[in-house]
Protein backbone atom coordinates (compact mmCIF):
# COMPACT_ATOMS: atom_id res chain seq x y z
CA UNK A 1 0.00 0.00 0.00
CA UNK A 2 1.26 3.50 -0.90
CA UNK A 3 1.11 6.20 1.80
CA UNK A 4 0.29 9.81 1.02
CA UNK A 5 -2.18 11.51 -1.35
CA UNK A 6 -4.10 9.05 -3.50
CA UNK A 7 -3.77 9.48 -7.28
CA UNK A 8 -6.95 8.96 -9.31
CA UNK A 9 -5.18 6.36 -11.49
CA UNK A 10 -5.10 4.11 -8.44
CA UNK A 11 -8.75 3.34 -9.27
CA UNK A 12 -7.45 1.17 -12.12
CA UNK A 13 -4.88 -0.87 -10.25
CA UNK A 14 -4.95 -3.31 -7.36
CA UNK A 15 -3.79 -0.84 -4.76
CA UNK A 16 -2.93 -3.50 -2.21
CA UNK A 17 -0.19 -4.78 -4.57
CA UNK A 18 1.49 -1.39 -4.98
CA UNK A 19 4.30 -0.51 -5.28
CA UNK A 20 4.82 -3.01 -8.08
CA UNK A 21 7.53 -5.67 -8.11
CA UNK A 22 9.15 -4.86 -11.46
CA UNK A 23 12.94 -4.59 -11.40
CA UNK A 24 14.55 -1.16 -11.07
CA UNK A 25 14.65 0.50 -14.49
CA UNK A 26 12.26 -2.00 -16.11
CA UNK A 27 9.91 -0.58 -18.73
CA UNK A 28 6.88 -2.55 -17.55
CA UNK A 29 5.97 0.07 -14.96
CA UNK A 30 5.87 2.69 -17.71
CA UNK A 31 3.64 0.47 -19.86
CA UNK A 32 1.26 -0.10 -16.92
CA UNK A 33 1.13 3.67 -16.38
CA UNK A 34 0.38 4.40 -20.04
CA UNK A 35 -2.17 1.58 -20.25
CA UNK A 36 -4.17 2.84 -17.26
CA UNK A 37 -4.11 6.36 -18.72
CA UNK A 38 -5.36 5.02 -22.07
CA UNK A 39 -8.28 3.25 -20.39
CA UNK A 40 -9.06 6.40 -18.40
CA UNK A 41 -8.89 8.65 -21.48
CA UNK A 42 -11.28 6.35 -23.34
CA UNK A 43 -13.57 6.26 -20.29
CA UNK A 44 -13.79 2.49 -20.57
CA UNK A 45 -15.44 0.60 -17.76
CA UNK A 46 -12.98 -2.07 -16.57
CA UNK A 47 -16.01 -4.22 -15.75
CA UNK A 48 -16.66 -4.43 -19.50
CA UNK A 49 -13.11 -5.57 -20.26
CA UNK A 50 -11.16 -8.78 -20.06
CA UNK A 51 -7.38 -8.63 -19.96
CA UNK A 52 -5.37 -11.71 -20.91
CA UNK A 53 -1.70 -12.41 -20.29
CA UNK A 54 0.72 -15.30 -20.56
CA UNK A 55 3.92 -15.93 -18.62
CA UNK A 56 6.61 -13.29 -18.28
CA UNK A 57 7.47 -9.98 -16.64
CA UNK A 58 5.10 -7.92 -18.80
CA UNK A 59 2.26 -10.37 -18.17
CA UNK A 60 2.09 -8.95 -14.65
CA UNK A 61 0.85 -5.66 -16.11
CA UNK A 62 -2.74 -6.87 -16.41
CA UNK A 63 -2.42 -9.74 -13.97
CA UNK A 64 -2.29 -9.04 -11.10
CA UNK A 65 -1.87 -5.25 -11.27
CA UNK A 66 -4.76 -4.00 -13.44
CA UNK A 67 -8.13 -4.03 -11.70
CA UNK A 68 -10.30 -5.90 -14.21
CA UNK A 69 -11.27 -9.47 -15.00
CA UNK A 70 -8.06 -11.14 -16.10
CA UNK A 71 -6.87 -14.48 -17.41
CA UNK A 72 -3.26 -15.29 -16.55
CA UNK A 73 -2.73 -18.16 -18.96
CA UNK A 74 -0.07 -20.68 -19.88
CA UNK A 75 3.06 -19.63 -21.74
CA UNK A 76 2.40 -18.68 -25.36
CA UNK A 77 -1.37 -19.07 -25.11
CA UNK A 78 -2.85 -15.65 -24.21
CA UNK A 79 -4.11 -14.97 -27.74
CA UNK A 80 -5.76 -18.40 -27.90
CA UNK A 81 -7.59 -17.76 -24.61
CA UNK A 82 -8.48 -14.22 -25.71
CA UNK A 83 -9.92 -15.57 -28.97
CA UNK A 84 -12.25 -17.83 -26.99
CA UNK A 85 -13.38 -14.96 -24.77
CA UNK A 86 -14.06 -12.61 -27.69
CA UNK A 87 -15.90 -15.26 -29.69
CA UNK A 88 -18.33 -15.97 -26.86
CA UNK A 89 -18.54 -12.40 -25.51
CA UNK A 90 -18.14 -10.02 -28.46
CA UNK A 91 -19.58 -7.22 -26.31
CA UNK A 92 -16.43 -7.11 -24.18
CA UNK A 93 -13.17 -5.30 -24.89
CA UNK A 94 -10.53 -8.04 -24.87
CA UNK A 95 -6.93 -6.90 -24.47
CA UNK A 96 -3.80 -9.06 -24.43
CA UNK A 97 -0.66 -7.75 -22.74
CA UNK A 98 2.34 -10.07 -23.03
CA UNK A 99 6.03 -10.18 -23.85
CA UNK A 100 7.87 -10.76 -27.09
CA UNK A 101 8.88 -14.30 -26.14
CA UNK A 102 5.31 -15.19 -25.21
CA UNK A 103 3.70 -13.63 -28.28
CA UNK A 104 6.26 -14.20 -31.04
CA UNK A 105 8.04 -17.31 -29.72
CA UNK A 106 5.92 -20.18 -28.45
CA UNK A 107 2.74 -18.16 -29.20
CA UNK A 108 3.71 -17.11 -32.71
CA UNK A 109 1.22 -19.34 -34.48
CA UNK A 110 -1.68 -17.96 -32.43
CA UNK A 111 -0.55 -14.43 -33.28
CA UNK A 112 -0.50 -15.13 -37.02
CA UNK A 113 -3.95 -16.68 -37.15
CA UNK A 114 -5.62 -14.11 -34.88
CA UNK A 115 -4.35 -11.43 -37.27
CA UNK A 116 -5.46 -13.49 -40.28
CA UNK A 117 -8.95 -13.88 -38.86
CA UNK A 118 -9.01 -10.17 -37.94
CA UNK A 119 -10.62 -10.99 -34.62
CA UNK A 120 -11.36 -7.91 -32.54
CA UNK A 121 -8.48 -8.18 -30.06
CA UNK A 122 -5.94 -5.61 -28.99
CA UNK A 123 -2.52 -7.20 -28.49
CA UNK A 124 0.09 -5.12 -26.68
CA UNK A 125 3.48 -6.78 -27.03
CA UNK A 126 6.14 -5.51 -24.65
CA UNK A 127 9.37 -6.23 -26.50
CA UNK A 128 12.45 -6.26 -24.27
CA UNK A 129 14.28 -8.43 -26.80
CA UNK A 130 15.07 -11.17 -24.27
CA UNK A 131 13.43 -13.81 -22.08
CA UNK A 132 13.66 -11.61 -18.99
CA UNK A 133 11.78 -13.46 -16.26
CA UNK A 134 13.50 -16.80 -16.79
CA UNK A 135 17.08 -15.59 -16.75
CA UNK A 136 17.98 -13.96 -20.04
CA UNK A 137 17.73 -16.62 -22.73
CA UNK A 138 17.81 -15.67 -26.41
CA UNK A 139 14.39 -14.71 -27.84
CA UNK A 140 13.09 -14.43 -31.42
CA UNK A 141 13.51 -10.65 -31.08
CA UNK A 142 17.09 -10.70 -29.70
CA UNK A 143 19.46 -8.77 -32.01
CA UNK A 144 22.07 -10.83 -33.84
CA UNK A 145 25.46 -10.78 -32.20
CA UNK A 146 24.21 -10.38 -28.63
CA UNK A 147 25.50 -12.70 -25.92
CA UNK A 148 22.77 -14.27 -23.78
CA UNK A 149 22.49 -17.15 -21.30
CA UNK A 150 21.75 -19.55 -24.16
CA UNK A 151 24.06 -17.90 -26.72
CA UNK A 152 27.16 -17.31 -24.57
CA UNK A 153 29.41 -16.65 -27.58
CA UNK A 154 26.89 -14.65 -29.63
CA UNK A 155 23.42 -14.91 -31.16
CA UNK A 156 23.72 -15.93 -34.82
CA UNK A 157 19.98 -15.68 -35.62
CA UNK A 158 18.45 -12.55 -37.18
CA UNK A 159 15.83 -10.90 -35.00
CA UNK A 160 12.14 -11.25 -35.82
CA UNK A 161 10.27 -8.17 -37.15
CA UNK A 162 6.99 -9.07 -35.46
CA UNK A 163 5.07 -5.99 -36.58
CA UNK A 164 5.80 -6.72 -40.25
CA UNK A 165 4.65 -10.32 -39.73
CA UNK A 166 1.35 -9.17 -38.24
CA UNK A 167 0.79 -6.73 -41.10
CA UNK A 168 1.38 -9.49 -43.65
CA UNK A 169 -1.03 -11.78 -41.77
CA UNK A 170 -3.87 -9.28 -42.13
CA UNK A 171 -4.14 -7.12 -39.00
CA UNK A 172 -6.31 -4.00 -39.07
CA UNK A 173 -3.99 -1.76 -37.05
CA UNK A 174 -0.27 -2.06 -36.29
CA UNK A 175 2.02 0.42 -34.50
CA UNK A 176 5.40 0.43 -32.82
CA UNK A 177 6.69 2.80 -30.14
CA UNK A 178 9.14 2.65 -27.25
CA UNK A 179 8.89 3.40 -23.55
CA UNK A 180 10.53 6.75 -24.33
CA UNK A 181 7.63 7.84 -26.58
CA UNK A 182 4.99 7.74 -23.83
CA UNK A 183 2.52 10.32 -25.18
CA UNK A 184 2.51 8.92 -28.70
CA UNK A 185 2.21 5.44 -27.22
CA UNK A 186 -0.78 6.62 -25.18
CA UNK A 187 -2.56 7.81 -28.34
CA UNK A 188 -1.63 4.61 -30.17
CA UNK A 189 -3.08 2.41 -27.42
CA UNK A 190 -6.34 4.34 -27.62
CA UNK A 191 -6.46 3.96 -31.40
CA UNK A 192 -5.72 0.25 -31.15
CA UNK A 193 -8.42 -0.37 -28.55
CA UNK A 194 -10.94 1.57 -30.67
CA UNK A 195 -10.08 -0.40 -33.82
CA UNK A 196 -12.71 -2.90 -34.90
CA UNK A 197 -10.53 -5.84 -35.84
CA UNK A 198 -7.14 -7.16 -34.83
CA UNK A 199 -4.86 -4.42 -33.52
CA UNK A 200 -1.25 -4.79 -32.48
CA UNK A 201 1.00 -2.37 -30.60
CA UNK A 202 4.65 -3.28 -30.17
CA UNK A 203 6.45 -1.46 -27.36
CA UNK A 204 10.25 -1.51 -27.37
CA UNK A 205 11.07 -1.73 -23.68
CA UNK A 206 14.13 -1.95 -21.48
CA UNK A 207 15.37 -4.84 -19.36
CA UNK A 208 18.46 -3.51 -17.55
CA UNK A 209 19.11 -6.82 -15.79
CA UNK A 210 19.00 -9.54 -18.41
CA UNK A 211 19.30 -7.57 -21.66
CA UNK A 212 21.37 -4.69 -20.34
CA UNK A 213 24.00 -6.68 -18.45
CA UNK A 214 25.67 -8.27 -21.52
CA UNK A 215 25.94 -4.91 -23.29
CA UNK A 216 26.91 -2.88 -20.23
CA UNK A 217 23.69 -0.84 -20.08
CA UNK A 218 22.34 -1.34 -16.56
CA UNK A 219 20.50 1.97 -16.11
CA UNK A 220 16.91 2.46 -17.30
CA UNK A 221 17.51 6.08 -18.30
CA UNK A 222 20.42 4.98 -20.50
CA UNK A 223 17.98 2.77 -22.38
CA UNK A 224 15.56 5.67 -22.85
CA UNK A 225 18.33 7.81 -24.31
CA UNK A 226 19.25 4.91 -26.57
CA UNK A 227 15.65 4.49 -27.75
CA UNK A 228 15.39 8.23 -28.43
CA UNK A 229 18.62 8.30 -30.41
CA UNK A 230 17.93 5.17 -32.46
CA UNK A 231 14.23 5.57 -33.25
CA UNK A 232 13.21 6.62 -36.75
CA UNK A 233 9.65 7.75 -37.62
CA UNK A 234 8.02 5.61 -40.31
CA UNK A 235 7.76 8.53 -42.75
CA UNK A 236 11.49 9.19 -42.58
CA UNK A 237 12.33 5.47 -42.65
CA UNK A 238 10.62 5.06 -46.04
CA UNK A 239 13.29 7.35 -47.54
CA UNK A 240 16.23 5.52 -45.95
CA UNK A 241 18.20 2.52 -47.15
CA UNK A 242 18.45 -0.82 -45.33
CA UNK A 243 22.02 0.04 -44.40
CA UNK A 244 20.93 3.35 -42.86
CA UNK A 245 18.19 1.60 -40.89
CA UNK A 246 20.50 -1.09 -39.49
CA UNK A 247 20.12 -1.13 -35.69
CA UNK A 248 17.29 1.42 -35.75
CA UNK A 249 13.73 1.16 -34.42
CA UNK A 250 11.08 2.20 -36.95
CA UNK A 251 8.31 3.83 -34.91
CA UNK A 252 4.83 5.15 -35.59
CA UNK A 253 1.59 3.85 -37.02
CA UNK A 254 2.87 1.24 -39.43
CA UNK A 255 -0.40 0.01 -40.89
CA UNK A 256 -4.14 0.64 -40.85
CA UNK A 257 -6.77 -1.12 -42.94
CA UNK A 258 -10.49 -1.79 -42.62
CA UNK A 259 -11.84 -5.26 -43.37
CA UNK A 260 -14.55 -7.60 -41.99
CA UNK A 261 -14.12 -8.59 -38.34
CA UNK A 262 -14.21 -12.25 -37.35
CA UNK A 263 -16.75 -12.34 -34.52
CA UNK A 264 -19.21 -10.11 -36.39
CA UNK A 265 -19.07 -12.42 -39.40
CA UNK A 266 -19.32 -15.51 -37.19
CA UNK A 267 -22.40 -14.26 -35.35
CA UNK A 268 -23.93 -13.15 -38.65
CA UNK A 269 -23.72 -16.77 -39.84
CA UNK A 270 -25.31 -17.95 -36.59
CA UNK A 271 -28.18 -15.50 -36.99
CA UNK A 272 -28.69 -16.54 -40.62
CA UNK A 273 -28.87 -20.21 -39.63
CA UNK A 274 -31.38 -19.50 -36.84
CA UNK A 275 -33.62 -17.61 -39.27
CA UNK A 276 -33.31 -20.41 -41.81
CA UNK A 277 -34.35 -23.02 -39.25
CA UNK A 278 -37.37 -20.92 -38.25
CA UNK A 279 -38.50 -20.74 -41.88
CA UNK A 280 -38.06 -24.47 -42.30
CA UNK A 281 -40.15 -25.16 -39.19
CA UNK A 282 -42.94 -22.87 -40.43
CA UNK A 283 -42.98 -24.47 -43.86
Amino acid sequence: MIDGPRHRMMDYVREELMPHRFCAGCGCGTVLNVFTNAIDALKLDPKKMVCVSGIGCSSWIPSPYFKADTLHTTHGRPIAFATGVKTMRPDLKVIVVAGDGDVSGIGGNHLIHAARRNIDLTVIMVNNMIYGMTGGQVAPTTPAGLKTKTTPYRNIEPSFNVAELVIAAGASYVARWSTYHVFKLLKSMQDAINTEGFSFVEIISQCPDNFGRPIGMRNGTDFLRYFKKNSVPIGKARKMSEEELEGKFIIGKLHEKTRPEYTAELHKITKEQVELQKKEQIS
